[in-house]
């Protein structure tokens, strides 16, 4: 008989007795079945509807999927998909899942990292393509529609996700707001989907860095975005104006990207500007509260490595994205009445860029002119709404 390998603890059982129960008592196999008589309860649960649920399974299943072994039963495509949802809605550590489930910690590990990396694989394309011309055409009509800025094909911000120090990394995931993180930069539409999102840059770094290096940012500066050509503002007789996206003062100007106005001279011509433009940067940021909200994963320092956290980034920007459209969700269901005024975004002093300041112009002609004007906006910027 070989002799066992120095300082290795040994195994006193193959499989503890708890975890040898999990199909008779793990939560998956009394529960489930009774989940799915309630529909309520079953969305409450999986934060998604049962439609949803199955269609999102279907899609997965292949890659779920692994062989019996004369050793034990492998773990059914149903309860990874499981067990990986409710990590993402509830964020309870492993450890916790592990007594819920009857798994092993690190076999939840496994089955929660590998099912977020095959969400990424196949529902990428399927619920946050490329966008083409007609894509930013559409989202631009949803952003007149709803926020009455025309010509505007996103609103972008970057979210930090609060994740464990990864060792040896020094200062670089430290943000300004004190805490280790890594970024999650998104543009998003009217109806709160991500369209383009850029996942994993230090916390350390500032928006305008993360996104001038991004593939998002690279592209839209080199005109590679497939955007449509410029056109005349609705009921304008200007000069055509450049499709463009919102964004706050962590944003560099350009003919592309809007930015408030800084808060020195503010006249009201400009105040109008800014208010029209954080009505519609309101919407990336919505987005972000809604995936919090719903995948409360994010309400707390992700334990574990930076890439494995950007696994699971990945998977609640397409689940997010995945309900949007498959369980029809409404403002009513956020909280949120986008006719009501905003606060006022007056910005931080600082230099802009030239480039775009010729486009920021005709956008602020624009709105105080009678084609573009809201009936409101003059008391909104005043404080008297």
């Amino acid at each position: 008989m070989l002799d066992e390998e120095p300082g290795r603890k040994r195994r006193r059982q193959w499989v503890h007795p708890i975890i040898a129960q999990r199909l008779q008592k793990g939560q998956f196999h009394t529960l489930f079945n009774d989940l799915r008589q309630d529909p309520n309860k079953f969305k409450a649960y999986c934060r998604m509807s049962m439609e949803a649920f199955d269609h999102l399974l279907v899609s997965l299943y292949p890659d779920l999927s692994f062989q019996d072994t004369s050793m034990r039963r492998c773990i059914s495509p149903e309860q990874r998909l499981i067990v990986t949802l409710r990590f993402l809605a509830t964020g309870n550590s492993f450890a916790s899942l592990h007594f819920e489930f009857l798994l092993g910690i690190s076999t939840i590990s496994g089955i929660v990292c590998h099912t977020c990396k095959v969400i990424w694989q196949h529902l990428r394309e399927a619920v946050m393509p490329t966008p083409k011309a007609e894509d930013w055409l559409r989202i631009a009509e949803g952003f007149y529609q709803s926020a009455q800025f025309p010509n505007c094909i996103g609103a972008l911000d970057g979210k930090h996700i609060r994740v464990k120090k990864p060792p040896h990394s020094g200062s670089r995931y430290f943000n300004y707001k004190q805490y280790f993180s890594v970024v999650l930069m998104a543009l998003a539409d009217s109806n709160y989907k991500f369209v383009i999102v850029d996942i994993g840059a230090y916390g350390s770094t500032s928006d305008s860095r993360i996104f001038s290096a991004s593939r998002m940012g690279e592209r839209l500066q080199t005109n590679q975005l497939a955007l449509p050509e410029p056109s005349r503002l609705p009921g304008s007789a200007g000069p055509p104006a450049p499709f463009v996206i919102v964004a706050d003062e962590g944003f560099a100007l350009s003919p592309h990207m809007m930015r408030p106005f800084p808060r020195r001279d503010l006249d009201d011509r400009k105040r109008i500007f800014n208010y029209r433009l954080t009505r519609a940067r309101r919407y990336v940021e919505c987005a972000f509260g809604i995936l919090s909200s719903k995948w409360r994963v994010f309400m707390s320092s992700i334990q574990m490595n930076p890439d494995n956290a950007t696994l699971v980034i990945q998977a609640c920007v397409l689940l997010h994205n995945f309900t949007r459209i498959h369980d029809a969700s409404t403002d009513a269901d956020l909280g949120l009445n986008m006719t009501t005024p905003v606060s006022l975004d007056l910005g931080r002093p600082g230099r802009p860029g030239t480039a775009g300041l010729a486009v920021r112009e005709i956008y602020a002609d624009y709105f105080c002119s009678p084609e573009g004007a809201l009936s409101w906006q003059l008391d909104a910027i005043r404080g008297r709404r």
